[in-house]
């Protein structure tokens, strides 16, 4: 049996990651409270995010931007969308 955590971003119990996805104190957070499923459609907005703002993740500003847009997307808060992107569905 898969171990499983209250996900934040979906109030209820889904899989949890399997190792903290970032280092330190908030890795362990993100995997103590995020579920694999929001993390990773988190880390597919995060993709379009960097492709269609072109952010340089060498650019301090540009990490310190995503890592409040992760944060406001697991706390179900409203973030930032890339221009231009139709989900598939609706393609």
């Amino acid at each position: 049996m898969s171990h499983t955590v209250f996900c934040r971003k979906y109030q209820k119990e889904l899989p949890a990651l399997p190792f903290p996805p970032l280092p330190g104190k908030q890795g362990q957070e993100i995997q103590a409270t995020v579920s694999k499923q929001a993390w990773e459609e988190w880390q597919a907005l995060q993709t379009r995010l960097i492709n269609e703002k072109h952010l340089n993740m060498l650019d301090p500003e540009a990490r310190a931007y995503l890592m409040e847009q992760m944060q406001r997307y697991l706390d179900n808060e409203e973030t930032d969308q890339a221009e231009g992107y139709v989900p598939p569905s609706q393609a």
